[in-house]
């Protein structure tokens, strides 16, 4: 059966939106997840709660890194309270760990932040005062989210979020590099996931601080989640959604995210890259917009995630 996909593109005219119609206010969920609300000016008991959940790395509840500051999931989380959702978007654990200096490699586990997500959720679950809960996980996150959101939440949204385990996506990304140690590789991969450590210096020297012993647990817990597999389990409305000018989650994934769940909507943004900004020019171009926070992110992504909430019953 073909994958049915839907380009949007839409008028930048079709969205007219406010400006700062909505409030802040910083929330504590435990002592290392605290975030931004963001609230629409006009809120009642019909109003929808987005839970946004940031991607790989030390990323913020805005969508930046050190080095990488580009605004996008706060532009994300304005946009939803412009338009009358409320939206919610944290720090990732570890970046309460590198403000106190505690981080400790060996005991970082992919479990820890689908329990800090599923925090978030039942925080604002027993406040009953959101019609429904949306959760939204971008990148890395949208795993997160898809584990988190079963069971838990109304409809869940992935952005840019991978359809293959991170074992395939190590391997196709090392093996691009390093074509000779593909059969080498592929044997350490697979003893990870069986939960074996393995001798970083049994792969080659220059993947010895990416295998590194102290981070294997967290490779180990992390390799044991396809995402094929999760995104099946969700009871949910569920939307996928990608840009064509992607250059680190290709629109394949999102496509095996839509066969594994083909009653999920597809959406496929025209020249929206990664972090939702539109883009027009080259890679260089695309690459030069993950340090510019005052490129906007695209209003066809907004639409299409509106149009999905709209429909949600």
């Amino acid at each position: 059966m073909k994958t049915k996909i839907t380009f949007i593109l839409l008028l930048t005219s079709v969205i007219v939106l406010a400006q700062n119609t909505f409030a802040t206010t910083e929330v504590q969920i435990t002592n290392l997840v605290s975030g931004t609300l963001y609230m629409p000016a006009k809120n009642n008991l019909q109003t929808n709660l987005v839970i946004v959940i940031a991607g790989s790395g030390p990323t913020n509840r805005d969508g930046n890194q050190q080095g990488l500051t580009n605004n996008s999931l706060k532009m994300l989380c304005e946009s939803l309270a412009n338009s009358g959702t409320a939206a919610f978007s944290f720090d990732k654990r570890i970046i309460a760990q590198m403000k106190t200096g505690t981080i400790d490699e060996n005991t970082l586990r992919f479990n820890d932040m689908i329990d800090d997500a599923k925090s978030v959720i039942t925080h604002f679950k027993l406040q009953k005062k959101y019609d429904k809960i949306i959760v939204a996980g971008h990148s890395e996150g949208s795993l997160i989210g898809m584990v988190a959101a079963n069971g838990n939440s109304n409809a869940f949204i992935s952005l840019s979020g991978a359809g293959r385990p991170i074992d395939e996506i190590l391997e196709e990304q090392i093996v691009k590099q390093m074509p000779s140690i593909k059969t080498v590789l592929r044997e350490r991969l697979n003893d990870l996931k069986a939960e074996k450590l393995i001798d970083p210096a049994s792969i080659d020297p220059a993947l010895a601080g990416m295998f590194r012993k102290s981070v294997q647990p967290y490779l180990i817990s992390w390799i044991q989640l396809n995402p094929q597999i999760e995104i099946k389990k969700l009871q949910i409305p569920v939307l996928i959604i990608n840009g064509d000018k992607d250059i680190q989650v290709p629109i394949t994934d999102a496509v095996l995210l839509h066969q594994s769940l083909p009653t999920a909507k597809i959406e496929i943004i025209a020249n929206m890259n990664h972090i939702f900004k539109t883009i027009t020019g080259d890679d260089a171009t695309n690459r030069a917009s993950y340090t510019d926070p005052t490129l906007p992110i695209s209003v066809d992504l907004l639409a299409s995630i509106n149009l999905f909430l709209r429909g949600l019953k």
